[in-house]
């Protein structure tokens, strides 16, 4: 049994490796497609672009990897079978579970692998590759002006139409907004035809030169009427020089990371930690709300408590069902009117609340999501093996065709299931937990049922059962002749 064991291992392994490694090629090149923006033209040397790709790399893991299982399970089984390999085994007295097992204690193994890679490898190069993409922006402001959008460098937003010249140093339809030093949005827009811009990694200036353009300024009165009046300053240029102080954005070091607010940067003790974090800041949030709204509507929380040992208070004369008539007309509006306002401020503020609150349940739930999915990936590899393995058993085709068609259809359904079901419990419509097992709880039937037929020697459909009403349906019409 032991040769038996080895020979299914190894068969599995080296199919199974060679179905990773393609199918990693693969989903690097998608993230080189995905990221071609931010790598061509950043003038970036050779060991800046591996970095890059090193730390996109285990990002891919939890796709490639399930697929691999499932991909590699349907071709060693599909190619046994296909060969009589399996008829053999069982003319031996070896069952189908008996000849998976080596097999299952393998995935067992990669499962543990996966989690570990899951809670270790991929937060800490989601770390590094968020503030790596970050760092080579600022490292670099004046190759990070990209074409037909806005680049922020500095204090100016800065977008342009065309970049050519030998470096993209030569600008055309150049359109500049200049925040305000007030902190108070954009009060100044530039445009200019065309410009140069110079700059030296050595500098801690980027010079701009523009040509031929116009220089447009809010003017902020200080009498609000005054605005329509004076609406803003303009000007034009024949040649305009815009230094912009680069003495901070120079001395980034693209191995720092100041950036460590994502759910996806964090293992699960840290995640579990964050949580308990966000559960109680989201429950002092509830209480200060609803304290100050009940203090602003006058509801007071306390209850007196009767003292037995003091006289009792006259009870006065009953107050009138409509309390406005004791008022006259000039202060029954005063009343009414203050009391829309209130009504109002109430509303608007019980609005913004339950917006904010939305939005911290939304970041929890995320949070949430990404504890489940460290688990799932793990789960995953154990449901593609019990789909795939009888799978091949039963359509008894090896190689690269069919396999491939059902390993692909499979896994687009596994995958959209999860990220509708991510989609969902992120927006409050399930529950995180239903959200990020969705699609494991949904295959799982496909899984066993799959495992009983191949394991009973049953087919994939049994035409029989399909055809029997359809056949009943024929001789009742056209009854046998006698």
């Amino acid at each position: 049994m032991k040769i038996l064991d080895k020979y299914l291992l190894k068969t599995f392994l080296s199919t199974f490796f060679t179905v990773f490694i393609i199918l990693f090629f693969i989903f690097i090149l998608q993230s080189v497609w995905l990221f071609i923006a931010e790598l061509a033209g950043k003038d970036l040397d050779l060991v800046m672009v591996l970095k890059f790709l090193l730390f996109a790399m285990p990002r891919i893991v939890p796709l490639v990897l399930p697929l691999s299982v499932l991909l590699a399970s349907i071709m060693t089984f599909g190619d046994l079978a296909e060969n009589y390999e399996f008829a053999a085994m069982k003319s031996a007295g070896i069952s189908l579970q008996r000849a998976m097992k080596s097999l299952i204690i393998f995935i067992a193994i990669l499962s543990v692998v996966a989690f570990s890679f899951a809670n270790n490898v991929i937060p800490y190069a989601e770390y590094k590759f968020i503030n790596f993409r970050r760092n080579i922006a600022q490292l670099k402001p004046a190759l990070a002006i990209a074409e037909g959008q806005f680049s922020t460098v500095g204090l100016y937003s800065i977008k342009v139409n065309k970049k050519s010249g030998p470096n993209g140093n030569t600008l055309t339809g150049i359109t500049i907004h200049k925040k305000s030093a007030m902190g108070d949005g954009n009060k100044t827009v530039i445009k200019a035809k065309n410009g140069e811009l110079i700059s030296s990694e050595q500098s801690n200036t980027l010079k701009m030169v523009l040509n031929d353009g116009y220089y447009y300024e809010d003017i902020s009165p200080k009498k609000y009427e005054d605005r329509n009046r004076v609406p803003f300053a303009k000007s034009s240029f024949k040649r305009y020089v815009i230094n912009i102080d680069l003495s901070k954005l120079n001395k980034v070091d693209v191995n720092d990371a100041s950036i460590t607010n994502t759910n996806t940067m964090l293992n699960v003790s840290e995640l579990n930690y964050t949580l308990d974090s966000l559960h109680k800041n989201m429950k002092t949030d509830i209480l200060s709300f609803s304290e100050n709204i009940n203090q602003r509507i006058g509801i007071q929380r306390s209850v007196k408590v009767v003292d037995p040992t003091v006289a009792p208070i006259k009870k006065h004369k009953a107050l009138p069902g409509d309390l406005l008539s004791l008022y006259s007309n000039d202060k029954k509006l005063a009343i009414l009117s203050f009391a829309d306002s209130s009504v109002e401020s109430s509303l608007l503020s019980i609005t913004g609340t339950n917006t904010e609150l939305e939005n911290k349940q939304k970041n929890i739930n995320g949070h949430i999501l990404a504890f489940y999915d460290k688990f799932v990936i793990a789960f995953a590899c154990f449901l593609m093996f019990f789909i795939g393995a009888p799978l091949g058993a039963i359509i008894r085709k090896g190689g690269l065709g069919l396999p491939i068609v059902f390993a692909v259809l499979i896994f687009i359904s596994f995958h959209f299931i999860n990220t509708f079901g991510k989609r969902i419990s992120q927006e409050n419509g399930l529950t995180p937990f239903l959200g990020a097992w969705m699609s494991s709880f949904i295959l799982s039937p496909l899984a066993i049922l799959l495992t009983y037929r191949a394991t009973n020697d049953i087919g994939l459909i049994n035409m029989d059962v399909v055809m029997a009403p359809f056949q009943k349906i024929f001789q009742k019409i056209f009854p046998p002749s006698k």
